[in-house]
């Protein structure tokens, strides 16, 4: 199996990778146009997440009807 097809670890409870750092970054040194084009990336990005979620909670309801107790 290629290093690729293993499962990556999942990160420590309160870290979110990139977004955690993003958070406590001094933005004191940005422009105003570098801050109007780091606001657009974090929202598309804010888009593409909430896409994300959407289908795996899909998937995740799918799921547990699939396993549900057929009464």
């Amino acid at each position: 199996m290629d290093d690729e097809d293993r499962p990556k670890p999942r990160m420590p409870e309160g870290s979110f990778g990139a977004a955690s750092l993003l958070a406590g970054e001094s933005l004191e040194s940005y422009s105003l146009d570098e801050l109007d084009s780091r606001v657009a990336l974090l929202e598309a990005e804010i888009v593409r997440i909430a896409a994300h979620r959407g289908r795996a909670a899909d998937h995740m309801r799918a799921a547990e009807d699939m396993f549900r107790r057929k009464s």
